[in-house]
């Protein structure tokens, strides 16, 4: 959640950073009416409250020098009913501000480029060559080797569904085993964690109350099946005050993860890219908040050496502000090359939140005798079915196989 308090204090520079990451000026302008009015009347409360301090000191005086006490007792008590009543007024409008602030995305950081969507992304660095081939690569879904059956998937569930079978699904199995081991080498500590969550941890990452709409939910609980692990590994330490000296806390977990993909209506209908469900290896930092920038590049070339250990030809891409996710202040994209699309396309997203998720989640850590907010953050290392299609594509042969890339052959 933004900084309520920092708004109060300097609305026009983060308002003007919020337009960056495409808050409408009606939201603005509601929020401005409020952070006034509710600023305008604690400090009314508080100057009550002054005045209702000063007569209390005056009350001892009075009655030791023998003056009537009656006239300034109804005024203290006057006093004390006018500043419940205020008290009650403040709550309810740093409420309302609380509740919409729910609602508004992270501030980008200055860094970040201006942009109105992916088109205006920025290409940092190519990493790897792309294969060659002596034939046309066809994509994942024409590969004629039995691995991918969509049909049954449907038949199953519904659309966005599928099943794998076979060395397919080896495969699968295979690349998690891999990533794990491979965050485990860089300090990353796995958890398994489970594939639900309340609304509270859902909440505190930032999926709730904004993203509702695209989370599968568990009927007559409060509970929904999970769209990263992201949000288990970040609230394992929800309302928690770590002591600093434990920071940075590196983490990874396997889940599947399930998404409605609500507003992706059209897009990548075949293959693997868009699924309701799929798997994913996560990283998630908690760091202090001057390491965040350190680990956050440590996460980035965890991923991108993960994707050129398996010889995925790939390209890192920092995000701009119209393409930036609701709680990221920064992100950049890790693209690998799929050769049966000609093109790149997002396989892992590297994002530092600052101090976003840790606000919503009161996550904490002590220095000294202060508690301070740590800085969370997250990313794909990686998603498994798209690094499953990649290879597939990248290491297809004429007759449709597939070939093993080295690093996965003990694995299988």
């Amino acid at each position: 959640m933004i900084d309520v308090k920092q708004l109060q204090k300097d609305f026009e520079n983060m308002a003007n950073a919020l337009k960056r990451k495409g808050v409408e000026q009606s939201t603005l302008d509601k929020l401005k009416d409020l952070t006034d009015n509710a600023k305008q009347k604690r400090q009314e409360m508080e100057n009550v409250t002054a005045e209702q301090n000063k007569l209390s000191k005056e009350f001892g005086r009075y009655k030791k020098e023998g003056l009537d006490i009656a006239p300034l007792q109804d005024s203290i008590n006057e006093l004390k009913s006018k500043k419940q009543s205020m008290e009650e007024e403040v709550k309810t409008l740093e409420d309302e501000l609380s509740s919409i602030a729910l609602g508004i995305p992270n501030l980008p950081d200055e860094n970040v480029p201006d942009g109105a969507d992916e088109n205006e992304n920025v290409v940092l660095e190519i990493i790897g060559e792309k294969p060659v081939f002596s034939f046309e690569p066809k994509e994942h879904w024409d590969l004629n080797n039995g691995w991918l059956d969509f049909e049954r998937g449907v038949k199953l569930a519904k659309s966005r569904f599928s099943a794998i079978k076979g060395q397919g699904a080896r495969l699968e199995r295979a690349l998690i085993n891999y990533m794990l081991d491979f965050n485990k080498e860089r300090g990353f500590e796995e958890w398994y964690v489970p594939f639900m969550a309340n609304s509270n941890t859902l909440q505190g990452t930032g999926q709730l109350p904004k993203f509702e709409d695209d989370l599968f939910k568990i009927e007559g609980e409060d509970l929904y099946l999970i769209p990263t692990a992201e949000v288990q590994l970040t609230n394992l330490y929800n309302d928690e005050i770590i002591p600093a000296d434990e920071l940075p806390l590196l983490m990874t977990s396997y889940t599947p993860c399930f998404r409605k993909e609500a507003g992706s209506a059209g897009r990548d209908t075949r293959g693997l890219i868009r699924q309701h469900q799929f798997d994913k290896v996560e990283m998630v930092a908690i760091t202090k908040q001057e390491e965040s920038e350190e680990v956050f590049e440590k996460m980035v070339a965890c991923a991108s050496d993960l994707l050129t250990s398996l010889g995925l030809a790939h390209q890192k891409v920092q995000l701009c502000t119209g393409d930036l996710g609701f709680s990221a202040s920064t992100t950049i994209d890790l693209e690998v090359w799929l050769p049966g699309q000609g093109k790149y396309r997002e396989i892992s997203s590297i994002s530092n939140t600052r101090e976003f998720q840790a606000r919503r989640a009161k996550i904490r850590y002590k220095d000294g005798k202060k508690n301070i907010l740590a800085h969370t953050l997250n990313g794909s290392s990686l998603a498994v079915g798209r690094t499953l299609l990649a290879i597939m594509e990248n290491y297809q042969q004429e007759d449709g196989t597939v070939k093993i890339p080295d690093v996965l052959v003990k694995y299988m």
